[in-house]
């Protein structure tokens, strides 16, 4: 294997296995949130912190993580992230309610964090910048091919297995993926040393816990107080605040800030933080919402529910290695409008479809076309992003440039979770006063109430409502109760979910619209230069 040590795209290969386990664990935990839903007795609530929990603590240590890799190494802190990351699987797996398994899920955020800067930053620095974009872009793919694994794969265990298998996973992966980064990897050094700002450090860390765990608990508090004067509002604006005295120390700090202002005065760089927040929320907020629907409502097993979303997963694999390349010819500016407008017009598409009584086959056109755009995002927008950085700032870029796409996340988790909870209290109150006629006079107050009370406690697995029968009931009488409970959770649910995409599809548009500002860069000109290496020169944005 040391034939292989430092040739780059067998250390690509080595790195895109951990990214792809970590992407593979976001996936499959989606799919399996009715099956976890049912086996731990977990609420909505508790659903959106084993999500959020891990993004949470995952976004609030990018930052440091990235400056840790460039003081020590980024092969060693991948490594350190990956053994962490494995070990906190297979705590997920042997966890038996909600609590062990949102801790479980906190250290894996730890193990994440130590991980993903490291990829990009030692991609950066391996691959020439007139290669980076076909690496960018098998990066690219390997997020699709994890979408498509983790829904199918996630679906095929939860299924015949049981949902704990999906974390056990993760562990022959690490193991394999730990023994090819120890041999095939380099240590790259920089010959310099590097210093950790521990001011900035804990300013960031601070004030990204305060703003993300607000938004994560604010439909929880009922975005009011938590603790005596203590109040959600409160929590997000102090997280805000130390977000600008972080900034403002690291303007004047002129020995080693922990975000460089020089890679935030690049404009394609900063922009494509924002485009890549707004991709995370969009996704976010969009799958949560959708996969409930498909099990819950259209009453898909979750293996059937990942094929069935498995097509947009498989058009992305195809097209971002071709998206990559053809950034590095022509730039990345119209490749991102383009992928992210078709991204939400699928999106878009399958809620127009979205019905009680779909079938799987209705949402093929939208899934094919987000698909398409989903390819030609996260190469392109790698690219963009990382060409004009050093390389020996390669690491805070990675950190800062992950930590947005996360943040992008945990807003769109928080926000599209908040907005569906408020959707439900309404939507579900009303769809069981409208079925209520079916249900004879003595049980119509206690089974509207049941509905009413059903938002951020609502399973969301088999358990739709507070209603249940009263003993001593008919089999027969119990079971068109029950007809009529589904049925009403069904129509209050889509009611509910229809005007929650609506957010992030808006967002996405907006994040389409902001390519635009995308700096073209000049080429080369000089009169020396001979005709046919004319073409060789770098791509404009």
């Amino acid at each position: 294997m040391s034939r292989f040590k430092g040739n780059p795209w067998a250390v690509l290969f080595a790195l895109c296995l951990g990214f792809f386990m970590i992407l593979l664990d976001t996936t499959i935990v989606t799919i399996a949130v009715p099956a976890i839903s049912d086996g731990l007795h977990a609420s909505l609530d508790d659903i959106l912190w084993i999500q959020s929990g891990y993004v949470l603590v995952y976004a609030v240590l990018l930052i440091t993580a990235g400056r840790l890799g460039d003081m020590f190494g980024g092969k060693r802190i991948y490594l350190i992230g990956l053994v962490v990351f494995v070990l906190a699987s297979a705590a997920c797996g042997v966890a038996r309610n909600p609590d062990q398994l949102i801790a479980a899920r906190l250290v894996q955020g730890v193990g994440g964090a130590l991980l993903t800067p490291q990829t990009l930053a030692i991609i950066n620095r391996i691959f020439p910048p007139e290669r980076r974009g076909a690496a960018f872009g098998v990066w690219g793919a390997v997020a699709g091919v994890a979408a498509i694994a983790g829904p199918t794969l996630g679906g095929l265990l939860i299924t015949y297995a049981s949902w704990e298998w999906i974390f056990y996973l993760n562990v022959p992966i690490g193991i394999v993926g730990f023994l090819l980064a120890l041999f095939v990897v380099p240590n790259i050094t920089e010959h310099r040393r590097h210093r950790l700002d521990i001011l900035g450090t804990a300013l960031i860390t601070v004030a990204l816990f305060l703003v993300t765990y607000g938004l994560i608990e604010g439909e929880n508090y009922h975005w009011g107080r938590v603790w005596h004067f203590v109040s959600i509002p409160l929590i997000i604006a102090l997280g805000v605040a130390l977000v600008i005295v972080f900034l403002i120390t690291q303007y004047f700090e002129k020995n080693e800030p922990l975000v460089p202002f020089t890679i935030l005065r690049d404009r394609n760089y900063s922009l494509m933080n924002f485009v890549a927040m707004a991709m995370s929320f969009g996704m976010m907020g969009l799958f949560l919402p959708i996969t409930i629907y498909l099990q819950s409502v259209l009453g898909l097993s979750a293996f059937d529910a990942g094929l069935t979303i498995a097509p947009m997963s498989l058009v992305s694999l195809v097209v971002a290695p071709f998206a990559g390349r053809l950034a590095d010819k022509i730039g990345g500016k119209y490749i991102l409008f383009v992928g992210l407008l078709l991204f939400a017009a699928g999106m878009a598409l399958i809620l127009d479809k979205s019905t009680v009584d779909s079938s799987r086959w209705t949402f093929l056109p939208g899934l094919l076309i987000s698909g398409l755009g989903m390819g030609c995002i996260f190469a392109p927008m790698t690219t963009v992003a990382m060409r004009n950085i050093p390389a020996a700032l390669s690491g805070a870029a990675s950190g800062v440039f992950n930590t947005t796409r996360q943040l992008g996340a945990v807003v769109g988790s928080a926000a599209v979770g908040a907005l569906l909870q408020a959707q439900l209290s309404s939507k579900l109150a009303a769809s069981a006063q409208a079925h209520a006629d079916k249900i004879p006079p003595q049980f119509r107050e206690q089974f509207v109430a049941g509905f009413s009370r059903s938002s951020g406690g609502l399973d969301v697995g088999s358990q739709q409502s507070e209603f249940t029968p009263p003993p001593g009931m008919p089999q027969q009488a119990v079971e068109q109760l029950e007809r009529i409970a589904a049925d009403t959770f069904h129509v209050g649910y889509v009611d509910a979910m229809r005007p929650t995409l609506i957010l992030p599809i808006a967002v996405l548009v907006l994040a389409a619209l902001s390519c635009l500002l995308i700096k073209r860069r000049k080429r080369s000109r000089t009169a020396t230069v001979p005709a046919d290496s004319a073409a060789a020169a770098e791509p404009a944005e």
